[in-house]
């Protein structure tokens, strides 16, 4: 008999579920548990049931609508890099040149 191999041709692709992509799926979780427990929060508070519902599918329309929008604007790894970028300094000052002269010292120690 012959052995049968099956090939997983979506191993190294990056998870996606209805259009949303990797990480952004877990940001849906937790918003989602977020909503969850923002309704029970409002109904314990004697909140009528028709405004909680309001709100709640409110909010849960335009958050799903945003991380959707955010994971077709940067795909799986774009957020991280643009919240990356925006730490990134726009330049770098130096006043004093003894930075570099023990730098220098130090090289030249080493060999």
């Amino acid at each position: 008999m012959a052995t049968v191999y099956e090939i997983n041709k979506g191993v190294g692709r990056s998870l996606e579920f209805k259009g949303v992509k990797a990480q952004y799926i877990s940001y849906l979780a937790v918003g989602l548990v977020a909503l969850l427990l923002l309704f029970a929060i409002l109904y314990m508070c004697k909140v009528k049931l028709y405004y909680c519902l309001t709100i709640i599918l409110a909010l849960g329309v335009a958050f799903v609508v945003t991380i959707q929008h955010l994971s077709r604007t940067y795909g799986p790894h774009g957020l991280q890099k643009k919240i990356a970028s925006c730490k990134l300094p726009n330049a770098i000052r130096c006043t004093s040149r003894t930075i570099f002269i023990s730098l220098q010292d130090k090289s030249h120690a080493q060999k």
